[in-house]
């Protein structure tokens, strides 16, 4: 499970699956109370919050929380209603969180199934899917497109396709995606031909892309699969950030 970079204020990547304020309970540094704060619950399961709506997609969110096997749940030892609470799998802090009404409960249920990722596709998957079903042009910012030879080892020879970046994913049309995070890429010679960009799998499971341009010269691609995929950074390490910044109190 991954967070990206810029993709999620992209045109073509899915809205969040839950968005708006809550009162966060803070219960470190001198000030104790509740604090109004701007909530985004992204399709990877991850509960982002910051200071106001406005700092979204701008600023850096005040703190993550992986809700991924996280206890969630109703509460009433704080003697307010609309009040609930999220016991992260990983850390021994309890976030409660309060409600002003009723239908914004919505929340609770949000959060119970963001808890309960096996039936939740990937964030990628979901662009992935999507954007594969858009035609070559509703790609919208792409981040390098051309034409590209791909190695077929069960013909031993090259087939030309287009070839459309974006976000860490190579589209060959028709039909063919590359889910490139994780990937090494270099350049190296393959047969007859020299400037061949390869793609190295993490793990002997997945295959080995071979792929060359047209013109040997033209060297546009291997900088941007290498950029694309530097643009994501898995979510361990988003959130070992976090863990890692200054103490609660400073970030309220």
């Amino acid at each position: 499970m991954t967070v990206g970079s810029d993709i999620a204020r992209g045109p073509n990547t899915p809205r969040p699956a839950c968005r708006g304020y809550l009162h966060k309970r803070t219960q470190s540094g001198l000030i104790k109370g509740w604090r109004k704060r701007w909530f985004v619950l992204t399709h990877d399961c991850c509960l982002y919050y910051y200071r106001h709506k406005r700092d979204e997609g701008k600023r850096q969110a005040l703190s993550a929380i992986k809700m991924e096997g996280a206890e969630v749940g109703p509460d009433t030892s704080l003697g307010k209603p609309f009040v609930f609470k999220c016991h992260p799998q990983s850390g021994f802090r309890v976030y409660f969180f309060c409600a002003t009404s009723n239908q914004e409960m919505k929340w609770l249920e949000a959060m119970e199934k963001a808890t309960h990722t096996i039936t939740q596709n990937h964030v990628w998957v979901d662009v992935t899917k999507h954007n594969s079903n858009l035609p070559p042009l509703a790609v919208k910012n792409p981040d390098c497109l051309g034409l590209l030879h791909k190695m077929d080892k069960s013909k031993d020879s090259w087939v030309q396709h287009y070839c459309i970046l974006k976000d860490g994913c190579l589209y060959l049309y028709s039909g063919i995606g590359i889910y490139l995070q994780g990937y090494m890429v270099r350049e190296q010679s393959y047969g007859a031909k020299n400037s061949i960009i390869e793609l190295k799998p993490p793990s002997d499971e997945f295959r080995t892309f071979y792929l060359c341009a047209e013109n040997a010269n033209e060297n546009k691609w291997i900088i941007a699969i290498k950029a694309s995929i530097k643009k994501w950074l898995p979510l361990h390490q988003a959130l070992q950030h976090y863990m890692n910044g200054p103490p609660e109190e400073t970030r309220m």
